[in-house]
């Protein structure tokens, strides 16, 4: 018991002489620290991206809120309903019912009068828009909607100016998050759409949902417009509660009229995240271990010079009794405290440059975009640190073996 304490003071007390002695090798230790923290920056950087496209997919919708594709389509693009499985899935027991919401600033009033199915029959197209300050085009999401019941399924549409568009005119309300992103979306400009001009009227937020990146407009105009006929392609509904969902798709699904697919809403959503998300996080791994291994090297270098300058202290060290054990711990320790810095400092800056940036990207699915923020989560910046550790845990492997294996009579020779 006395031969483990005695092991254990010799580790304390070696260790804290080692991380006392960093100030004198200020220089080396800060190019190791920055070169860890560069490291770490770009790999939470990417990986963020991943992490707010993916926030942003899967915030979107409720437990109350449903959407209804044909049978087998992956995604809103390669759906098709007709007029009639549109009124027969509206029709369908557990679907929430009340006054329409003719506002977006409104609540839906709920009354045992009326008898109207909240339930939105949508169109998805895109439209053609430049960037801001490119004039490069991009896919931008145009969805026709229902416009009486629309805001009531939602449920979380906020228009932040201007008004709803008007029924039957050639009107749109736009996204907030499109706004930002794209030219010709500011209130009042005019955008063409299948060659005839409609007006921009208002712009609207549903709380960064992916609501936020589209077009609104009323559907029955926009069928003609895109040669649609009376089709559909997905129906948007609100449910009485989370648990009528079960009696909803069970009365879709047996209902030999028809061929739908039934999901909730955040769950349609979060699937659409996931090639995305997938490409970008294995992008984001590659790069972090391609520089990774750069900043092990570098880190390496610093441990070997460290090693080098206390050639004479190791070896008085190991004169004076102290164990292989307790050289190879304070080598360790140097190298891990130099990186658990720079991984802090890494993780710290760039939450302070990537969280929040705004930015948009195709969606794989829709071939559309999508509006998103940088997401930089606690999860990343843990994960950060946690790689910034294990870089420096294999950057000092060698280095603190040669420091323990020094001969001593060869290294008291220096002093």
């Amino acid at each position: 018991m006395s031969g483990l304490i005695r092991w254990l003071e010799q580790v304390w007390s070696v260790t804290v002489f080692s991380l006392l002695g960093l100030k004198q090798r200020l220089g080396s230790s800060l190019v190791t620290i920055i070169g860890i923290a560069g490291v770490v920056v770009v790999f939470i950087g990417i990986l963020s991206v991943a992490s707010g496209f993916r926030k942003t997919l899967q915030t979107t919708g409720d437990p109350e809120s449903v959407i209804v594709m044909r049978g087998g389509s992956s995604s809103e693009m390669t759906s098709g309903l007709q007029i009639e499985e549109v009124r027969i899935i509206a029709d369908a027991p557990g679907l929430a019912r009340g006054d329409v919401q003719r506002s977006a600033n409104q609540q839906a009033e709920q009354s045992p009068g009326s008898n109207r199915a909240l339930a939105s029959g949508e169109l998805y197209v895109v439209l053609d828009l430049p960037r801001k300050g490119s004039d490069t085009p991009a896919n931008v999401p145009l969805r026709g909607v229902d416009p009486q019941t629309v805001f009531a399924v939602r449920g979380n549409v906020e228009m932040v100016e201007g008004r709803p568009f008007e029924a039957g005119r050639n009107e749109v309300i736009v996204g907030q998050g499109a706004a930002m992103e794209f030219d010709n979306l500011e209130l009042g400009d005019d955008i063409i759409v299948s060659e005839n001009t409609w007006k921009v009227v208002g712009v609207f937020s549903t709380g960064g949902t992916v609501s936020d990146s589209e077009i609104w407009t009323d559907a029955r105009v926009l069928q003609p417009a895109y040669r649609r006929g009376t089709s559909f392609q997905s129906v948007h509904a609100r449910l009485e509660s989370p648990e009528a969902f079960d009696t909803f798709k069970d009365a879709l699904t047996s209902d030999p009229r028809l061929d739908v697919k039934v999901q909730l809403e955040s769950e349609y959503h979060a699937s659409q995240s996931v090639a995305f998300s997938a490409f970008i996080t294995a992008i984001g791994v590659f790069i972090g271990l391609l520089m990774g291994i750069g900043a092990v090297f570098g880190a390496a270098n610093t441990m070997y010079t460290s090693v080098s300058t206390r050639t004479r202290e190791i070896a008085t060290l190991r004169a004076l009794g102290f164990g292989i054990g307790p050289v190879v711990f304070s080598v360790m320790a140097e190298a891990l405290a130099l990186a658990a810095i720079g991984g802090g400092a890494g993780s710290f800056l760039a939450y302070s440059i990537f969280n929040g940036f705004h930015a948009a990207t195709i969606n794989f699915q829709t071939f559309s975009q999508i509006a998103f923020s940088f997401a930089v989560t606690p999860a990343l910046m843990i994960g950060g640190i946690v790689y910034a550790i294990l870089m420096g845990f294999v950057s000092c492997i060698f280095p603190a073996f040669r420091a323990a294996l020094l001969p001593v009579a060869t290294a008291l020779r220096e002093l």
